[in-house]
């Protein structure tokens, strides 16, 4: 049997969508072939003794205190987790599942100390998850590849939006934090004087500010998954649907998560060519950023073809979320999805990617 941590919650803006996918994950992974061992991190840092339903009755789930354990980071003990008052080993684990989605879980940190430790784990490398993260990047390595991407503008520390940028990128936009994902901090900008509040507002998750041009056209995701002989499969793409119908006005947290208003057609209405097309860039885009595993590559689909909008190197798990479901949408159910995912882990093993 399979021993897995599977590692959740975490120290960003996103840690409760953590604890749901994890929970969606731990409900679904085959008890006959995987012995899981449940870590939660805290939103101050600590690994704790976890839950196999970290979620329970909340709509928001919290890591909270309890048994204080670390992994150990030499690979002549890999895999093991210590409890930090005793020393003692609890589990020793085969390979980790980082459910962890924005800074210190997506962006290469965690990735880094698995690689460190020697553990196997699920999900991308430490460059390709700091690249995915931090959309500046994201875009140049895919302009690098003359693939196309959403217009934008970076402000770093104080700046403010020049004027000539203003004219630039016209209205609507939208103000992002540079390195955030669940839409948490976002602001959709439909004049001026509401700049200032939108930039504030996405400060507070990160000091770098992305104003992109609004883009008009279908927003479409398209999953990626590798497996273990290193083959890789562009799902179906899905079209978001009621994106704009709630009171964000756009797909922010609340629509994602809270609202239950957006729903998916999956496979989207395309014609073949244009089905080919995102499928062959989703593609593109994981092997332009060196991902493995897997990957949740977002478009837009405008008048003049797809453009690439972001890369979800670690995309939510939750029951609803787009992942699990446009693989479902070509007969790869959720547990047959996670078994893939695991034993690619497993034949890559703890080297470096």
């Amino acid at each position: 049997m399979i021993r897995i941590a599977v590692i959740y919650g975490g120290q960003s803006t996103e840690h409760s969508i953590s604890c749901i996918s994890a929970g969606a994950i731990m409900a679904e992974l085959d008890r006959s072939k995987y012995d899981i061992v449940p870590v939660g991190i805290t939103r101050e840092g600590a690994w704790v003794e976890g839950s196999l339903d970290p979620v329970g009755e909340a709509r928001l789930p919290e890591v909270t205190m309890g048994r204080e354990i670390q992994l150990a980071v030499s690979p002549t003990r890999r895999g093991q987790l210590i409890d930090v008052t005793s020393g003692e080993t609890i589990a020793t684990v085969d390979v980790a599942f980082p459910v962890l989605h924005g800074p210190y879980g997506e962006d290469g940190t965690i990735q880094g100390l698995l690689e460190m430790s020697g553990l196997p784990y699920v999900g991308t490398g430490v460059l390709s998850s700091a690249c995915g993260m931090d959309k500046e990047f994201t875009k140049k390595l895919m302009m690098a590849e003359s693939l196309p991407v959403t217009d934008e503008y970076i402000l770093r520390g104080d700046d403010v939006l020049p004027e000539d940028q203003k004219a630039r990128l016209g209205l609507p936009v939208f103000v992002k934090p540079a390195r955030g994902g669940s839409s948490i901090g976002i602001s959709k900008v439909t004049d001026w004087d509401e700049l200032g509040a939108a930039i504030r507002l996405a400060r507070e998750s990160d000091d770098k500010v992305i104003i992109e041009s609004e883009i008009v056209g279908d927003e479409v995701e398209v999953g990626v998954l590798e497996y273990p002989d290193g083959r890789l499969v562009a799902s179906s793409p899905a079209k978001l649907l009621g994106t704009e119908d709630s009171d964000e006005g756009f797909y922010g947290f609340e629509t994602k998560y809270l609202d239950n208003v957006v729903s998916a057609e999956i496979p989207a209405p395309y014609d073949e060519e244009t089905i080919r097309q995102l499928k062959a860039l989703a593609i593109e885009t994981f092997r332009a950023l060196n991902c493995t595993g897997l990957s949740r590559v977002d478009f837009f689909v405008t008048e003049k073809g797809p453009v690439l909008n972001e890369v979800n190197t670690m995309p939510g798990f939750t029951p609803i979320s787009m992942y699990p479901q446009v693989f479902a949408a070509d007969g790869v159910g959720y547990a047959e999805l996670l078994d893939t995912l695991i034993q690619t882990a497993l034949a890559r093993g703890g080297r470096m990617a």
